[in-house]
């Protein structure tokens, strides 16, 4: 489809799909930060701690790029 093969089309879904979930996870815990008056610091310590998931997941592609490995 549109010249380019199954699992390129999965993996460009994979990429802009999680991608979307984090962002809208980021977005969640902006709201949560301000909805409970946490101030700089306590939204700092959220989006740090809330995030190590997501800095995995970032982590883990970076990783792959840099080792060349394809998965």
């Amino acid at each position: 489809m549109f010249g380019i093969s199954e699992e390129q089309m999965t993996q460009l879904g994979v990429t802009v799909g999680v991608g979307g979930l984090i962002a809208y996870m980021c977005f969640i815990i902006f709201k949560l930060a301000k909805e409970s008056n946490a101030g700089k610091t306590g939204t700092f310590v959220l989006f740090l701690v809330l995030s190590f998931g997501m800095l995995g997941f970032v982590a883990k592609g970076v990783i792959a790029k840099i080792l060349g490995i394809d998965g």
